[in-house]
C-alpha cells in the first residue's frame, strides 16, 4: 500500500529560506523554481513575490542558469546544440537566453566532441555492412542533438562514413 505525503504547508518565510538554499546547492530556472514552490502549496501572489525576491538577492538567475546548463551539457555530457536548445526550452529558458548560451560555446570543443563522440561509437558498433553502419552512427549522433551537416562533415573529414 502506498502512502502519499501529506503536502508541505510553508509559511512565506520559512519557504523563502529553504527556496535559498535550494537554489543556492545549483543553479536553477525561474519554471523549476516556481514548480517547487507550488509543491510547497503556496499561493501564486506568494510564489511570485519570492520568484522576485530571490532574483533581487541574486539567488535566481536565468541567464546564469542558461550558461551553466549549456556548459555542463556540451563539455560534460557531450550534447548537440539542438538537443542543448531542446533542454532549455523544457526549462521555459526566454529564446534570446537560449541564443545568448549557445553561442558561448567554443566552436573547436564542440567539433572535438562530436568527433570524439563518433570515434567511440563507431569503436562500438558490430554492424559490417558499411550503409547500415553509417546510418547508425549517422542516427546515434542526431539523438544526441548534433546538426546534420556537421555530422557529414566530420565522418567524411575523419573516414568515418
Amino acid at each position: 500500500m502506498q502512502q502519499t505525503k501529506p503536502p508541505l504547508i510553508l509559511d512565506k518565510k520559512i519557504a523563502l529560506v529553504k527556496a535559498e538554499s535550494w537554489c543556492a546547492y545549483q543553479e536553477r530556472s525561474q519554471h523549476e523554481v516556481r514548480n517547487k514552490l507550488y509543491e510547497w502549496n503556496l499561493k501564486p501572489d506568494e510564489v511570485e513575490e519570492l520568484i522576485t525576491e530571490l532574483i533581487t538577492t541574486n539567488f535566481l538567475n536565468e541567464e546564469r542558469f542558461a550558461l551553466a546548463y549549456v556548459s555542463g551539457k556540451a563539455n560534460i555530457k557531450k550534447w548537440g546544440k539542438i538537443k542543448i536548445k531542446q533542454g532549455l526550452k523544457l526549462k521555459k529558458v526566454p529564446e534570446k537566453l537560449i541564443q545568448k548560451a549557445l553561442n558561448s560555446i567554443d566552436g573547436d570543443q564542440y567539433l572535438a566532441n562530436l568527433l570524439a563522440t563518433a570515434e567511440k561509437k563507431s569503436a562500438v558498433l558490430s554492424e559490417k555492412d558499411p550503409v547500415k553502419r553509417k546510418y547508425k552512427l549517422i542516427t546515434y549522433l542526431q539523438s544526441k542533438g548534433f546538426e546534420n551537416d556537421l555530422i557529414f562533415l566530420v565522418l567524411k573529414a575523419n573516414n568515418l562514413s
